[in-house]
């Protein structure tokens, strides 16, 4: 804002022809969307059903007909998918050869674990959106190197996942530990305000030990003064007799 008005810019203006997006309202549909429960097995529906996915590529790749290639043979499938793949860019294409292809054992191990792992917590529901941004990111990489296929329909089921992560992962692991957390710290919450509120009580009851150090001071300072005064009036006092005389 202070560069635009040094710049002559009138920022109010600016304001009101676009309008301050602070004051944009959400609407309610989208609102309904993120927390209604029927919305939420919608999207329980969306979350099991891509898990199952993505746990059948993972098992084909671990145990099934494609273990050979991913597991063993180090990693075949991978290098000869990234040898003959067509590539989105040309510098995709050069991390392909230059990486993929010599580094292809490992990297088919890791696929398949990862479509396993992805799978398995997309289907019970357990750290969603992170399950769902792995989908994603495993999905960029096999459109980048030219595998269209199914890709695009599950990044969409990705994305709604990734967007309505709250309700998607209600019915599940999440919803559990999101439950027993909020009876947990309840719990706790209100056993720490009947603490303080108990150590207040008692700490308004019963005096410091400071105060009582400062009373008693208080006190013996007080007894001490006409003491000393009376000590002072009823001391012995010199007088002066008159000298003998002769």
């Amino acid at each position: 804002m202070e560069r635009l008005q040094k710049a002559g810019i009138p920022v109010e203006n600016l304001l009101a022809i676009i309008g301050n997006p602070s004051k944009i309202t959400t609407p309610r549909a989208w609102e309904w969307l993120k927390t209604s429960k029927l919305a939420a097995i919608g999207w329980t529906a969306m979350r099991v059903w891509l898990g199952i996915m993505w746990l059948q590529a993972g098992v084909a790749k671990l145990w099934g007909s494609e273990n050979p290639g991913f597991m063993h043979n180090g990693g075949a499938g991978v290098a000869g998918f990234a040898s003959h793949g067509v590539a989105a860019y040309s510098w995709w294409g050069h991390f392909l050869h230059g990486f993929v292809v010599p580094n292809a054992g490992w990297i088919g191990v890791l696929v398949a674990v990862a479509e396993f792992a992805i799978g398995c917590a997309l289907a019970v529901g357990f750290l969603t959106p992170v399950a769902a941004l792995g989908s994603l990111v495993l999905l960029f990489t096999y459109v980048m190197s030219g595998t269209a296929s199914v890709c695009a329909f599950y990044a969409f089921f990705a994305l709604v996942l990734l967007t309505f992560w709250r309700t998607a992962s209600w019915i599940g692991v999440d919803g559990l530990i999101l439950g027993y957390r909020q009876r947990h710290y309840g719990t706790f919450q209100k056993s720490k305000e009947l603490n303080g509120s108990d150590n207040s009580s008692g700490s308004s009851a019963k005096p410091s030990t400071s105060t009582k150090n400062e009373e008693t001071t208080k006190g013996s300072s007080d007894k001490d003064v006409p003491v000393m005064a009376m000590q002072s009036d009823t001391g012995p006092r010199v007088t002066a007799e008159p000298a003998a005389t002769t």
